[in-house]
């Protein structure tokens, strides 16, 4: 599957910003930095309706809109200005699959959750002149970049709703986002990042079975909870819902992504001192968990719920586990709409 297809299919229409030269948390730089982005709804006379929503590992602002932006949605575009960026390395956003050379592939730049945060200001305030984001969200890698906003940029953002997400890595979280870093360079045709396209199939398809195995609950796999999607048993749903998901997109870009998701710390803005880190955030706060969620358990997500002022733990059940981030759980989404549509209602 060609990357313009990828881009078309997965993504849908798309601006974007031209972020320029930005200095990277790791002393790099990534030049001719660009965002993409998708907007929904209108911005109000005072710009005090605009929400901001990252993407998450391997997500798209498509996927994305499909799953939570809609007319009677807590995301309403009749009522919000609603802002859905894609992160650095996801294959629109400055990226190893889309960088000219030298500067492409394997010689792409480190990036941290940090540069992307630092980026989408820019977007937020140079582009749309908004001073203030009446919400941050975000779930899985979209919920560490929202707790590095709201830490980050305090009188910026008036609510935060991290999603199915730590602000910062368990010792657990980045073994398993090197596991899933290791299955794609195991193939050998991935030849340091060197690779010819479409070779590195065989790592993807490693990749995409060990995300299976602990991206959803033993529940699922279990009660068949797949079959309402058409699938005939475990291997056809594996390979027509995991592995038609990772195919088509560059094995660069998922490891610089799932780089970023394992390095990913917000303590780094207080010198390691996650307390004080979560403490700057001023914003209302809902933390959601998802109570079947082995990538961020609800406990590793609840010890860093405690640390922030005047903040909400929320659980929300569904068997697909982590992956209900995707919207294939009706019941899911609506409880996680009811929670947001009660923090955009909550004055801030």
């Amino acid at each position: 599957m060609s990357s313009e297809y990828y881009s078309q299919a997965l993504h849908g229409p798309f601006d974007v910003f031209e972020a320029g030269d930005l200095d990277l948390e790791s002393g790099g730089k990534l030049r001719g930095g660009k965002l993409a982005y998708a907007t929904f709804g209108a911005l109000n006379a005072d710009k005090s309706n605009a929400i901001l929503f990252p993407t998450w590992y391997s997500g798209t602002t498509k996927i994305l809109e499909q799953a939570y932006v809609g007319p009677g949605r807590a995301l309403d575009p009749e009522k919000y200005f609603i802002i859905l960026v894609n992160q650095i390395g996801n294959g629109l956003s400055s990226s190893p699959s889309n960088t000219p050379a030298p500067f492409n592939a394997a010689a792409f730049p480190k990036i941290s959750i940090g540069d992307d945060v630092r980026a989408q200001y820019k977007l937020v305030t140079e582009h749309f002149g908004i001073t203030r984001l009446a919400l941050v969200l975000g779930g899985s890698m979209g919920a560490q970049q929202s707790f590095e906003w709201a830490a980050r940029y305090p009188d910026a953002v008036a609510r935060v709703a991290p999603i199915a997400g730590t602000a910062r890595e368990t010792a657990h979280n980045r073994l398993l986002a090197q596991t899933f870093i290791e299955a794609i360079t195991s193939d050998r045709a991935f030849d340091d990042g060197w690779y010819a396209p479409g070779a590195v199939h065989r790592g993807l398809r490693a990749h995409a079975r060990a995300f299976a195995a602990s991206g959803f609950s033993q529940k699922l796999f279990n009660t068949r909870g797949w079959a309402g999607l058409g699938f005939t048993d475990t291997e056809d749903f594996v390979a027509g819902f995991v592995e038609n998901h990772f195919l088509p997109q560059d094995p660069n870009n998922l490891i610089l992504l799932a780089r970023k998701w394992r390095d990913a710390d917000v303590s780094r803005l207080t010198g390691g001192d996650l307390a004080a880190a979560l403490g700057r955030i001023k914003a209302k706060t809902a933390v959601i968990a998802i109570d079947e969620d082995v990538f961020f358990p609800p406990e590793d997500i609840a010890a860093d719920q405690q640390l922030i002022p005047g903040s909400a733990l929320k659980r929300v059940s569904s068997i697909w586990g982590h992956l209900a981030l995707f919207g294939v759980d009706p019941d899911w989404s609506r409880a996680v709409d009811h929670i947001l549509t009660g923090l955009l209602a909550t004055p801030a």
